[in-house]
């Protein structure tokens, strides 16, 4: 049975699905304990507690130096992990669970036009293509006022939130795959938590609320579910592509809107599926176009090499 699944199934595939459903349990566990009077901050804390110790543990189990190698870019790492966690958070406690996880998989847009402008890459049309089907989609997934003067706005907080947090997750994506060729897994994911708990323990200062056993609970399930989903999103990385990576990870998405509607009684509306539908069209046309251009790279550089032997060849006879 095993052995059928892992034939059908690649393994970055297998990681992404594990990833994706405990991000949207943790998500879950955040709005349910938002509902108990947590702050966010604490939410931020609480998670990063248990996610230190545990990465700590399983270093030390390792036997390995838990500061790595690129220490600077370790940390910023955990800056723009900590950045978009709070972002993320927060437009989970004011938006509906599957229109915050819609919002937060625009992170291959960000991720596009970073590549772009600070790594230098070509613009592709499948790159055009994906921000304008993006762009649209979040149009209407976050004002369909605009389209039909019936329909409901999402609250623009919650919007602002959630893209900032959708911006953040993209840099630490492109720092996570640069720092998993020189890092082990195990130190990138304690970096985080290593820098998320003071920054939120600073600012959430005096507010810090005492949890019943109900709200207890969820913060430990946040904290676990977080280390489950870091694993796993670790793991993919480091033996898929990015781009296959992020596409995989759209499987949040339907998680979210189950969970959404089982906990919440949350109902998408149709604006949600159809602006939803454009964001995931989008991104997959981007690594669809992205997979073929690397392909016709790939041959052209063969190419070139076998005509460079072949000339070789020719030369060497000719002597």
């Amino acid at each position: 049975m095993k052995k059928n699944i892992r034939r059908w199934m690649p393994e970055g595939l297998r990681y992404m699905l594990v990833s994706s459903l405990a991000f949207t349990l943790m998500s879950s566990c955040v709005k349910l304990v938002n509902t108990y009077n947590i702050p966010v901050l604490q939410i931020v804390a609480a998670r990063a507690f248990i996610s230190l110790l545990l990465s700590y543990a399983d270093i030390k189990r390792k036997g390995i130096s838990p500061w790595g190698n690129n220490r600077v870019l370790l940390t910023l790492r955990g800056v723009s992990g900590v950045l978009a966690l709070m972002c993320i958070y927060y437009a989970l406690t004011i938006l509906p669970l599957a229109e915050a996880n819609i919002l937060q998989n625009l992170t291959p847009i960000f991720t596009a036009v970073l590549a772009i402008l600070v790594l230098g890459e070509k613009i592709h049309r499948s790159t055009v293509l994906c921000i304008f089907l993006s762009f649209l989609g979040l149009i209407i997934t976050v004002k369909p006022g605009l389209l039909v003067g019936s329909a409901n706005d999402l609250p623009a907080i919650g919007v602002i939130a959630a893209l900032a947090g959708a911006a953040g997750s993209a840099i630490a994506y492109v720092i996570v795959k640069k720092l998993s060729v020189s890092e082990d897994s195990s130190v990138i994911i304690f970096y985080f938590p290593m820098v998320a708990l003071p920054v939120s323990l600073a600012l959430l200062g005096k507010d810090i609320v005492l949890p019943d056993m109900e709200a207890l609970v969820l913060l430990i399930m946040v904290g676990l579910l977080t280390q489950v989903l870091q694993i796993y999103l670790t793991r993919a990385m480091q033996v898929e592509a990015a781009n296959k990576v992020t596409a995989y990870s759209y499987i949040q998405i339907i998680f979210s809107m189950i969970l959404g509607g089982l906990f919440f009684n949350e109902i998408p509306s149709v604006w949600t599926w159809l602006g939803g539908s454009l964001i995931v069209a989008g991104a997959l046309i981007n690594v669809i176009g992205h997979s073929h251009s690397v392909k016709e790279q790939s041959e052209k550089s063969t190419r070139d090499s076998q005509k460079s032997g072949h000339r070789v060849s020719l030369e060497s006879r000719s002597v």
